[in-house]
């Protein structure tokens, strides 16, 4: 099984990047990878430049990683009560190639954290609704709020009861994929 995981976010110091990455290690994964959005940072979409230039090859490359995934796990950062720029045109772009939805089919557990009581659950919630038109199956969902108290580098999680609701979803998760 591979698991691809990657933050909405460009920051280089990402907190849904760190989340992820501790989610990752919870998955007995054959192969895992994160990926990093600032590599593939592409012109902001515009149809006139679709239609100039076509889809740009870092959207492709994007959607082969997607759909070299057996599972998708995804950490949307909140801008504005929203995706960040850097994700949603990736998102824009991805959803431009032709013959394919920009999920491919594939299972995601869909996360998001913030360093606020709410945890990004605005984003996490626009992306619920969304993704399923998108080709993405929603398998769970779980937002960590006040990521600054809740979580240890060293130690992921440090709340008992977050810790407890994310490795509950994480095995709703491994059982839908029956691993």
């Amino acid at each position: 099984m591979k698991v691809i995981g990657f933050a909405g976010s460009n920051s280089t110091n990402s907190i849904n990047k760190k989340l992820v990455d501790h989610c990752l290690s919870c998955f007995e994964a054959d192969s895992s990878e994160i990926l990093d959005l600032n590599d593939f940072e592409m012109a902001i979409y515009s149809a006139d430049r679709e239609k100039s230039a076509g889809v740009p090859s870092l959207a492709i490359d994007f959607a082969n990683k997607i759909d070299s995934a057996d599972l998708l796990i995804i950490s949307l950062a909140e801008h504005n009560g929203a995706y960040t720029t850097a994700f949603k045109n990736i998102f824009d772009w991805v959803s431009r190639i032709p013959t394919r939805k920009a999920f491919g089919g594939k299972p995601i557990l869909l996360m998001s954290t913030s360093p606020g009581p709410r945890g990004g659950s605005s984003v996490l919630e626009i992306a619920k609704n969304r993704f399923p038109f998108n080709g993405g199956v929603i398998l769970e969902t779980f937002s960590l709020p006040r990521f600054n108290d809740n979580f240890s580098q060293e130690k992921g999680i440090i709340d008992e009861l977050l810790m407890q609701e994310l490795f509950e979803k994480i095995k709703i998760v491994k059982n839908k994929m029956k691993i």
